[in-house]
């Protein structure tokens, strides 16, 4: 007699992953002790033990609640349990903008960052089917693009020195753009909630429900509990497994745009640039008649880029932003430049379009 069903699909979907990654490199579970990443953390000891991988585990402490220290500690016992090694959790200060969220995210992935680096190892991530889900609706309610409706990747690199991505991904790259970059993956992107928990269930772990995925206070939660729920209500089941779904014919559009941007960007002149004046932020530049002949999507990518190359920072990097400097290009009855966040500023010379420091930089 084989496997629990769920406990099967949840092996199967880390064999597939493990089956792309070197035999000789470490693979590190990331397990908050939650039934998704428990699930994740029984397949990979079962699958790596066969595959010839070595494996480990990681918790994060964020500090955020009382007891988290010694949570943490029983998360490492169930880990070392299942045959990990090395296993060990990290303490971290969640601090900084953007929302307890998003510190607690960027905290979270700066610690996974700097011990995948310090193991040369590649971590694994617990995301569902749900997850997914309730990112692109977050994407939806924030009138978000394509590589925001495309949700979460089931593979992604990062620098170690970036703050941790927004659901939107910005920091999230394919593997031609690695060069150097730590690998994350997704191997339960295709599964439920439901079919995890039941793995969990089913491998005779106890999962811990963190009193925070409760909390309406989270936009996450809410999107959780009541958009959700609500939308199956109204429209009948399959919403989740149906936004999932788009999610994944967005990024196949998103991946192509991008890779066509970066064609473009690939081919810009590099070097002085006569009529840029003193200070100018970046080496390219782009003809105005080369950019107005790109299909809209496919120029708003570029001039996205580009800004980023002179220093505006990608988070504060609005599509109002992006839609300013389009008007450089496609609209253009004299006007001057665009302020960008960062201190940048965006603007036409000779027609090309440039970019240098804004007064407030």
């Amino acid at each position: 007699m084989g496997p629990d069903p769920a406990v099967a699909a949840v092996r199967l979907a880390v064999r597939t992953v493990l089956s792309g990654l070197p035999v000789s490199g470490m693979v590190l579970v990331a397990c908050s002790g939650g039934a998704d990443s428990l699930a994740l953390a029984g397949a990979l000891a079962f699958e790596a033990a066969r595959s010839g991988h070595p494996a480990g585990g990681i918790t994060i402490d964020h500090g955020l609640q009382e007891g988290s220290a010694e949570r943490a500690e029983q998360v490492v016992q169930t880990l070392r349990g299942l045959g990990l090694d090395p296993v060990g959790s990290v303490a971290v200060t969640v601090s900084g903008q953007g929302g307890p969220e998003a510190a607690a995210r960027a905290a979270r992935y700066a610690a996974l960052d700097a011990t995948a680096l310090r193991l040369n190892a590649t971590v694994l991530l617990g995301h569902t089917l749900n997850d997914q889900a309730e990112t692109v609706l977050l994407g939806l309610a924030r009138g978000s693009g394509a590589r925001s409706l495309a949700g979460m990747p089931a593979a992604f690199e990062r620098r170690p020195s970036e703050q941790g991505p927004s659901e939107q991904g910005p920091s999230e790259r394919g593997p031609s753009e690695r060069g150097g970059q730590i690998r994350y993956r997704r191997p339960l992107l295709e599964l439920d909630r439901a079919m995890t928990r039941r793995a969990a269930l089913a491998m005779g772990l106890n999962p811990w429900d963190d009193p925070h995925n409760e909390d309406p206070a989270y936009t996450r939660v809410r999107v959780r509990h009541l958009a959700l729920p609500a939308l199956e209500e109204t429209l009948g089941p399959g919403v989740a497994e149906a936004l999932a779904r788009t999610a994944r014919l967005l990024r196949d559009d998103a991946d192509a745009l991008d890779a066509w941007a970066a064609t473009f960007l690939a081919d810009l002149e590099v070097g002085h640039v006569s009529e840029a004046p003193e200070g100018w932020l970046t080496s390219r530049s782009a003809e105005v008649g080369g950019l107005a002949e790109l299909p809209r999507a496919v120029r708003t990518r570029v001039l996205r880029r580009l800004a980023i190359e002179a220093g505006s920072p990608p988070g504060a990097l609005a599509a109002t932003h992006v839609d300013e400097m389009d008007r450089l290009v496609t609209a253009w009855h004299g006007q001057r430049h665009v302020d960008l966040p960062g201190g940048v500023r965006a603007f036409r010379r000779c027609g090309r379009l440039l970019f240098g420091p804004s007064e407030s930089r």
